[in-house]
């Protein structure tokens, strides 16, 4: 009998299965069960009524999981609770209400979801317990502005802030500080009640810090209203930011106002953050898959954060240096990264697409001399930007389609039309929403 050899597998396949690995890792219908057995072992149930409240583009997978795991290990556990998540990033479940709301730009549905969490908070008695599912996304759809600004003042600040360039870590500073429920005020109103507060986070930041997660809403705080004045005159964005919340930022600043939730309030709380996905272990699973398949994975990291193009660039250069230490008889490269890209859109110029497709065509521009190169770029929670795509891919049958039909990436990376760019080609990621988020994907095919 002859022995059957399979078929390699080709460079979109390789790419497009690498992702698919670094999402499954986070699904929330795994992971929100394996923690929720170390939280709450046997015998040690919740004894009042559980609360389950959140925001986030996963958070409603995670209230859906949460839910199925109740059912058959807490039968006699009263669950009931509101999570926000984007629109159409919505899971079903059956006691828990889910609201889909505004993001990245906040609306007011999201303002009266994120009310009707705090009021629910507030009924809380000490024997009950709060379960917050907490995901990327959370600090657009959890915004419950402090007295003294609207929701459209807000919108005009979020607004403001992406159109500068600002990275995400700044914008959630600034978030923080004019936000009832964020920067740890969530968990606030809980001890005040004298409340266990569990809170259950996947991360899509850089460090994995609880406190930059959705901006917080159960971790204390370490940033001030000075550094959120700062964040906002560094952009030179003062003229662009209503005078509600720049009078609210300088009161702050004046100690009128109170200050976001800090470690000295935690000491004798009964509060708990666990991170249950993060970047890297997504690229360590994406690690697995390229090796399994004959690559040598090299993880670059999950903090790679800068300018979209400019990364892209440099990247380019960081796989001409890696191919000048190889030979032909090493095993092909898969350089894998994470971290959140940002894109200055200019005034005038409305683009399409996001900073995964707008990394990934700068790549391609950059890396004309490498024909074997192919990569990947895609946000974990399946959509990239303004677009439905969560991102886009290449590799050398896509770069000579381009050359045959004289599609330049110059031209779309000056329009930040990298949408239109990868379309045209027919070489868009379209996954849908993944009811999860872990930030941004990255993984590079080098052979020789």
């Amino acid at each position: 009998m002859k022995q059957q050899h399979s078929q390699p597998i080709n460079t979109e396949t390789i790419l497009k299965n690498a992702f698919a690995a670094a999402v499954a890792v986070a699904d929330p219908q795994v992971i929100v069960p394996q923690q929720l057995a170390r939280i709450f072992p046997v015998g040690q149930e919740p004894k009042g009524k559980c609360l389950v409240v959140g925001a986030g583009k996963a958070s409603a997978s995670m209230a859906s999981a949460l839910e199925t795991y109740a059912k058959v290990h807490w039968p006699q556990v009263k669950i009931e609770g509101v999570v926000l998540t984007r629109y159409g990033h919505s899971s079903p479940t059956s006691n828990i209400k889910i609201i889909e709301a505004g993001h990245p730009v906040p609306d007011q549905a999201g303002m009266d979801g994120a009310k009707a969490i705090l009021e629910l908070t507030q009924t809380l008695k000490e024997d009950d317990v709060l379960i917050a599912l907490v995901s990327g996304g959370g600090s657009s759809l959890l915004t419950l502005p402090v007295e003294g600004i609207s929701i459209d003042d807000m919108r005009k600040t979020t607004e403001a802030l992406l159109r500068s360039g600002a990275p995400i870590e700044e914008m959630n500073v600034v978030r923080k500080h004019l936000s009832a429920i964020l920067g740890g005020n969530l968990a606030r109103c809980a001890i005040a009640r004298g409340v266990r507060v569990e809170a259950l986070l996947i991360s899509d930041v850089t460090g994995d810090s609880p406190a930059d997660i959705a901006s917080g809403p159960c971790a204390a705080d370490y940033s001030t209203y000075l550094d959120a004045l700062n964040i906002i005159e560094s952009y030179r964005l003062q003229e662009l930011i209503p005078a509600s919340v720049m009078n609210h930022l300088k009161q702050g600043v004046a100690g009128q106002k109170p200050e976001t939730l800090k470690d000295v309030d935690l000491v004798s709380a009964r509060v708990s953050n666990h991170v249950i996905a993060t970047a890297y272990k997504s690229l360590e699973a994406a690690a697995n898959f390229v090796r399994a398949h004959g690559y040598e994975p090299v993880v670059l990291g999950d903090t790679i954060t800068g300018e979209a193009q400019e990364v892209g660039a440099a990247q380019a250069q960081l796989a001409r240096e890696y191919l000048a230490k190889t030979d032909k008889a090493d095993k092909p490269l898969a350089l894998i990264s994470g971290g959140e890209c940002t894109v200055t859109i200019p005034a005038g110029t409305k683009g399409r697409g996001g900073r995964c497709s707008e990394y990934l065509l700068s790549l391609f521009a950059a890396s004309a001399d490498l024909p074997k190169m192919a990569a990947l770029a895609a946000d974990t929670d399946g959509i990239d930007g303004s677009e439905k795509n969560a991102g886009a891919w290449f590799d050398g049958g896509i770069r000579g389609l381009a050359k045959a039909n004289d599609i330049e990436p110059a031209k779309y990376l000056k329009a930040h039309d990298c949408y239109g760019f990868f379309a045209q080609l027919d070489a868009l990621v379209e996954t849908g929403p993944t009811l999860t988020n872990v930030n941004d994907f990255r993984i590079i095919l080098l052979d020789k």
